[in-house]
């Protein structure tokens, strides 16, 4: 048994986690919330960073005090429960949302001026070609570390930063003006655009990868694999806040250049007007490689997930499952993708962020059971109503915007908070008396 790790595979631990945060989102929302802010860019980007940086490196920790992926952090969660909540995180940030986002954007950002043959056809090859490459990488999951971490990932760290530094040393524009969705709390907003990252759902689901690729290193130690999860996890978020400020300046300098740009439409045109006609080329390098490794994360991921639950189906034959259902969902274009997972994320978003929470102090609870489902229902039954406010539905918005109002913090994106803390109270009070370390799910 080892007890300890050399630095450069501490290193290659962390780029591996970086690269399998860095995806569709973390490129495409740091500009629009840059651009919304214009010059309250700095609230807003720490509201961003709070979700996007933060509560991934919080989960990612969670995973690795409890030793297991999402099933040991939800145990103490009813069966039933438990199971629609992994469900629910699982299917978001796999084949429904997060996976065949991954395609559409190193396509719409990357790879349409080479491949746009036709309309819906080159987005139609470029999905089949990309799920295809990250079927099969998903296929050999050991691989991961060797290939994404060692050789992919530092190119990636050096393609960003020449776009980084270009954008800090010549902007193409000043900080523009504060838009008005933006004005009244920019923090809350960039807080409530990190859900769309996904990242804090992904560190739920990535950390029992982290904790395996420790684990095979020859770490068994506790504290030991706890001291190297949260490196490896300070490393990556690191790496993505160098990469969100830079991103988020962009798009708060960009209103000449990019003025009213849609999703994955700001950053091509940013970059054009940086390094002109090599700039295509750069982006897409940069985006396909981005994308494609987060890709082979989720399947990898995804595909373990629902062979434990289903274990008649094989690891392999689920991924190459949801391989090619991404690729049909793909298809259906990136907007129409964001619009339909933007008031799923904030329903999910709230349960997950209270879930870390309750991971991190679970050694110290005399009835996690008791405490986890009250604290849970009740932050869940909030988030639902801004979940249920934010689907565009009219029958769904109006009672929802009106209930949400009689809630503290209700029109910001906090309206969770007070009744996840009432669910926290009233779990501790009614709390059985019993010896916390008997939990079987955090025996060694």
């Amino acid at each position: 048994m080892k007890t300890r790790l050399s630095g450069f595979e501490v290193l290659a631990l962390g780029f591996m986690t970086f690269a399998l945060f860095l995806g569709a989102g973390n490129i495409i929302f740091p500009p629009q919330v840059g651009q919304g802010a214009g010059m309250a860019f700095w609230p807003a980007a720490l509201g961003f960073l709070a979700t996007g940086v933060g509560l991934p490196l919080l989960g990612i920790v969670a995973v690795a005090v409890v030793g297991g992926g999402l099933d040991r952090l939800t145990s103490p969660l009813p069966k039933v429960a438990a199971v629609l909540f992994g469900l629910g995180i699982y299917l978001s940030i796999g084949p429904l949302f997060a996976l065949p986002r991954t395609g559409t954007v190193a396509f719409e950002m990357g790879m349409r001026p080479f491949v746009d043959i036709g309309p819906g056809a080159g987005l139609a090859l470029h999905s089949v070609l990309f799920f295809g490459l990250a079927t099969v990488l998903a296929l050999t999951p050991g691989r991961l570390v060797d290939v994404i971490g060692k050789w992919i990932t530092p190119l990636l760290i050096f393609l960003l930063m020449v776009i980084a530094a270009a954008t800090l040393l010549f902007p193409q524009g000043p900080l523009g003006p504060v838009s008005e969705a933006w004005g009244d709390a920019p923090f809350a907003q960039g807080f409530e655009n990190g859900y769309l990252t996904m990242d804090t759902l992904a560190s739920l689901v990535f950390g029992i990868l982290i904790v395996s690729a420790i684990r095979e290193r020859g770490i068994k130690d506790r504290r030991t694999l706890m001291r190297y999860t949260l490196l490896t996890g300070v490393i990556a978020a690191t790496c993505l806040a160098a990469v969100y400020l830079p991103l988020a300046y962009m798009g708060a300098t960009s209103h000449e250049v990019a003025s009213g740009a849609d999703n994955g439409a700001l950053i091509p045109l940013y970059v054009q007007a940086l390094f002109g006609p090599t700039g295509p080329v750069l982006l897409a390098v940069i985006i396909t490689l981005a994308c494609l490794t987060t890709a082979v994360g989720l399947l990898t991921a995804c595909g373990e997930y629902f062979h434990r639950l289903f274990p008649r189906l094989p690891y392999r034959l689920m991924v190459i499952i949801m391989g090619a259902f991404s690729a049909l969902v793909a298809n259906q274009g990136l907007d129409s993708l964001i619009q339909v997972s933007v008031p799923v994320l904030v329903a999910l978003y709230p349960p997950a962020i209270a879930l870390i929470a309750l991971s991190m102090l679970r050694r110290r609870l005399a009835d996690a059971p008791r405490v986890f489902s009250w604290t849970l229902g009740l932050t869940f039954a909030a988030s639902l109503l801004d979940g249920l406010a934010a689907s565009g539905l009219e029958v769904l918005v109006e009672p929802a915007s009106a209930a949400q109002a009689l809630l503290p913090f209700g029109e910001t994106s906090f309206g969770w908070a007070l009744p996840a803390a009432v669910g926290l109270l009233l779990g501790l009070a009614l709390s059985r008396r019993h010896d916390a370390s008997l939990d079987p799910a955090l025996a060694d």
